[in-house]
């Protein structure tokens, strides 16, 4: 019998909090440099702390004879994807090979078939040269042997910064005549309220216009009331968004992309969405926006050093733009899938 002990982590209670979060650093770290992207300890806080209308987020911790040695999250959607759940799990390097992150695994399984979901989806990263199915690699294997299949193979890309002004120019010259028939608008910050319903509805579709492989999923729903909500988390969590869209002659939302910085990560930033709603495609408005994102940001935040960002690896299209502002692949992230029975 092993003798690991589980337990619901209390997000409220900071010194458990902070004992389980240093398990999933750690264990984030343990891979080869460049692999991991793992969210700062006040930007988990406040995720497992929100009681919001969107998402319900919950940790498990795992302990042996009072250390915590895993740590597991268990992400649902309540508005959409009812049938989804998303869970990670996570085992700090000397404790591995003892089969806690199989039991870990186990009990965030039951819980989210308490909840009734039966699509699980997991993440699990490895080295760029490892290739697109990562075969050999630890995390790819566990997921494996607990029948997680791979659904979607993404690469991790990152910009150093600042992106020469040259280059930029170049790029928005070569774009503008493609979209003369459409206004673009930067902004910091939350959405303006003008803005706010037609960002909405084009951020929904995000999940299901980019590429999503094998992977069960459903468009989200997002109106301003949930874009608001998840304003209020950012601040929370110590992050600002930088925005950019492209707008039609009637004054829609036809394009968007955002990137986030945050307080805990002073020299990098993520780069989020980007979409180009399908009927006007066509007109260079991925790049234009994403210039003019890039400007913006730039421009507010001089002393960062580094754009993340993540593609879908078919995402070909996107693939060239980010290949053209001077992203660098430095590792790739699987998204596997399981289904309950």
């Amino acid at each position: 019998m092993s003798d690991l002990e589980i337990a619901r982590l209390d997000p409220f209670d900071p010194v458990a909090f902070d004992a389980w979060h240093a398990a999933y650093l750690a264990a984030e770290h343990a891979g080869a440099d460049g692999v991991a992207a793992p969210l700062m300890l006040e930007e988990v806080r406040a995720v497992l702390q929100e009681t919001g209308t969107r998402r319900w987020n919950g940790g498990w911790t795992g302990t042996v004879a009072g250390r915590v040695v895993a740590a597991g999250w268990l992400n649902l959607p309540l508005l959409d994807n009812l049938e989804r759940a998303d869970l990670t799990v996570h085992v700090v390097p000397d404790e591995r090979r003892r089969g806690y992150g199989s039991e870990l695994v186990r009990r965030l399984e039951e819980a989210a078939r308490e909840w009734g979901r039966t699509v699980l989806k997991g993440e699990t990263a490895w080295p760029y040269a490892a290739g697109p199915d990562g075969a050999g690699q630890p995390g790819r294997e566990f997921a494996r042997s607990h029948g997680y299949a791979l659904a979607l193979g993404d690469v991790k890309r990152v910009l150093r910064l600042p992106v020469p002004d040259r280059l930029l120019d170049d790029l928005a010259a070569e774009a503008a005549p493609h979209h003369a028939a459409y206004t673009l608008r930067s902004w910091a910050g939350p959405v303006p309220d003008a803005l706010v319903d037609g960002w909405a509805a084009l951020t929904a579709s995000l999940e299901t216009e980019a590429p999503t492989g094998d992977l069960a999923v459903e468009p989200e729903h997002v109106d301003a009331t949930v874009v608001r909500e998840g304003e209020a988390l950012l601040a929370r969590q110590g992050r600002r968004k930088f925005n950019t869209v492209a707008l039609d002659e009637s004054g829609s939302v036809v394009a968007y992309t955002d990137i986030a910085t945050t307080v805990h990560e002073p020299d990098r930033a993520y780069q989020w969405g980007t979409l180009v709603r399908r009927d006007a495609r066509g007109h260079r408005l991925g790049l234009a926006v994403k210039v003019a994102n890039l400007r913006l940001l730039q421009e507010s935040c001089p002393d960062l050093r580094r754009l993340t960002t993540y593609n879908a690896e078919v995402n070909a299209r996107m693939v060239d733009v980010n290949d053209r502002l001077g992203f660098v692949p430095v590792a790739r992230l699987g998204e596997f899938q399981k289904r309950l029975a």
